[in-house]
């Protein structure tokens, strides 16, 4: 008898997430199969997590070979590949000091702590952070607030973010006081629907918060670990944060984040931070892997390729097709925006089509594929999408 698990999800799970009606159970590269036995190019890629590729074998041959040694100690003792992997970062980058944690939020929660500590105690006092409209950091209540999303369900709010407008250096200037203690940001928008800034921007934001005393934080949940071409997102920018966070591509799939500083700011002393499962064995050695396997083979410099690619063939549509208002991103994080709202109906028409895609917006459809894509299947799902549009675009016809 075969188990419906979508009526499984129905009765047992939590109904907080819009799920697509697909149960997937394989995965390798950039495809994904279905319960049914239907193959699909998984352009979501785990939301920007696996990016290299489904069921990597060096990944995989990592964690089994880690779960046959050890799973879990607690961090009052060393472990080998939670170092390894601080080493690995450390060495890449340009920060000193690691803190390896179990998600993106958690990892800007701790990066909010950091800069919070550093401007009480090197900043006289300062405490407030700013940060940028339409960003995302996360789901929990801070992380939330610093996102600047409605928290009318779990008031309080907690205090202390400036929300200003992304891209505009005249308003981080205006929200600038001496509380200020940081400006934190993504350099990709990624949740907000692949915001690009200008690099004169960024540059201008580092050069303020210098001059001002602030610290500079990135999240690099999303752009971090080859996504934007470069192994991490402040590269692609030529400009260098004073500390980041990590997640997402981090692990190659596996759960796990971590946040990073510069030495002059790193403030946390023992006892100020820490956690049970973080930097734990498994999700480090499944990490290293994945770090290494981007280093190695250069995965970065596929992500730029084929990012050009994705985006020259979808500038092609947008030529045809009327309603493709704008296609944008920086290496393999990549939007095509629209002029009605067609991305619900262009998801449906693009999953029978064997297609997957992710819609942060009514409007917007995002790409965020493996970063081992290769050139065949940016191609062919370039034609199922204009195929999955244009079905969308009925749809949203019919409505009016």
């Amino acid at each position: 008898m075969t188990t419906d698990w979508k009526e499984v999800e129905k009765k047992y799970y939590m109904q907080v997430v819009r799920r697509q009606p697909i149960v997937i159970v394989r995965g390798e590269g950039t495809r994904v199969w279905d319960d049914a036995g239907k193959e699909y190019l998984d352009f979501t890629g785990g939301w920007a997590v696996v990016n290299v590729g489904h069921a990597n074998p060096v990944v995989a041959e990592a964690i089994a070979k880690q779960a046959k040694a050890l799973l879990q100690t607690s961090n009052q003792f060393y472990t080998i590949p939670q170092l390894e992997l601080a080493r690995i970062l450390v060495d890449n980058s340009c920060m000193d000091r690691i803190f390896i944690a179990n998600s993106g939020a958690e990892a800007n929660e701790g990066m909010i702590k950091l800069a919070r500590k550093y401007g009480i105690t090197k900043k006289n006092g300062a405490h407030e952070i700013i940060t940028m409209d339409h960003s995302f950091h996360g789901r929990t209540l801070v992380t939330m607030a610093a996102s600047g999303k409605p928290l009318d369900s779990f008031l309080p709010a907690p205090m202390g973010f400036k929300v200003v407008e992304y891209n505009n250096l005249d308003a981080i200037k205006r929200a600038t006081t001496e509380k200020t203690a940081a400006v934190m940001m993504e350099p990709v928008q990624g949740e907000g629907g692949v915001n690009v800034p200008s690099k004169e921007y960024m540059k201008a934001v580092r050069k303020w918060c210098t001059d001002n005393g602030m610290l500079l934080i990135f999240d690099e949940v999303q752009s971090g670990i080859g996504r934007l071409g470069t192994l991490f997102g402040y590269q692609a920018f030529d400009v260098e944060p004073d500390a980041m966070s990590l997640a997402k591509g981090l692990g190659g799939g596996a759960p796990i984040g971590a946040f990073l500083t510069k030495e002059f700011c790193n403030v946390l002393a023992p006892g100020d931070h820490g956690s049970t499962f973080g930097g734990n064995p498994l999700a480090s050695a499944a990490a290293y892997a994945a770090v290494k396997y981007a280093i190695d083979n250069n995965v970065p410099a596929n992500a730029v390729k084929m990012g050009e690619r994705l985006r020259a063939g979808l500038g092609k549509l947008k030529t045809k097709h009327s309603f493709i208002k704008e296609v944008r991103g920086v290496g393999l994080l990549n939007a095509v925006e629209f002029n009605i709202e067609i991305s619900a109906a262009t998801l449906t028409a693009a999953n029978g089509l064997g297609l997957l895609l992710n819609a942060p917006r009514p409007n917007i459809v995002r790409w965020m594929p493996p970063l081992t894509v290769n050139a065949a299947e940016v191609d062919k799902a370039v034609g199922l999408f204009e195929k999955a549009i244009v079905e969308g675009a009925k749809t949203a016809t019919a409505k009016k």
